[in-house]
């Protein structure tokens, strides 16, 4: 994206398409939670799946029209957590996964928090993106879907079931990867700031 009075603008912009996706994607968390809690499997499924797909194209856009915004550097990551956790408690209810798998990935949101909150006391205000968490959020999205629609014995369920967890673990450990990463980086920007000379007053 390139920087210019046309970029600042596109920073501040509220009501972009990518935006807009990332609200009806926030919109569709508590409506998620009702389904899968009263056992609307379709209504869940379409949620996830359009949580999934919208989450491609929001950032997708963003980039290739140059609409990407603060307001979107904050909604979209906050959609993804409570997608992510939302479906976790909910499928985690249902027992449909196990409570370990909760709290892996919980324990992963603990390490981030705490790291996000050394990072903004030592004067940075976020942690940059990687493609790996960006990764692993795509794979936690596609398996929820998936282990929803194992939730039974017939042939369907036999077969998404294998492809559920194989998303589920790439999500797992990329998850944590990120979590790794970004504690690197961090390390080393601060690491950095230690060893900047001091100027003479």
């Amino acid at each position: 994206m390139t920087n210019g009075p046309g970029a600042e603008q596109a920073a501040d912009r509220v009501w972009t398409i990518p935006n807009v996706l990332s609200m009806l994607r926030l919109v569709g968390v508590p409506v998620f939670l009702w389904a899968i809690l009263e056992h609307d499997d379709t209504l869940a499924l379409l949620i996830l799946m359009g949580s999934g797909i919208s989450d491609y194209l929001d950032g997708k856009i963003a980039r290739r029209f140059g609409l990407v915004s603060q307001l979107g550097a904050v909604l979209d990551p906050v959609a993804d957590r409570l997608y992510i956790l939302s479906t976790l408690l909910g499928l985690a209810w249902r027992e449909i996964i196990p409570w370990w798998l909760v709290a892996v990935l919980l324990a992963r949101e603990v390490l981030l928090t705490i790291l996000l909150l050394i990072a903004r006391t030592k004067g940075l205000r976020e942690m940059p993106v990687h493609f790996v968490g960006k990764a692993a959020t795509f794979n936690l999205l596609y398996a929820f879907p998936l282990l929803l629609l194992a939730d039974g014995d017939g042939t369907l369920a036999s077969i998404a079931r294998p492809v559920g967890w194989g998303f589920a673990w790439w999500g797992i450990v990329l998850y944590w990867l990120a979590g790794l990463m970004y504690a690197a980086s961090l390390r080393r920007y601060l690491r950095a700031r230690t060893l900047q000379p001091v100027s003479p007053t």
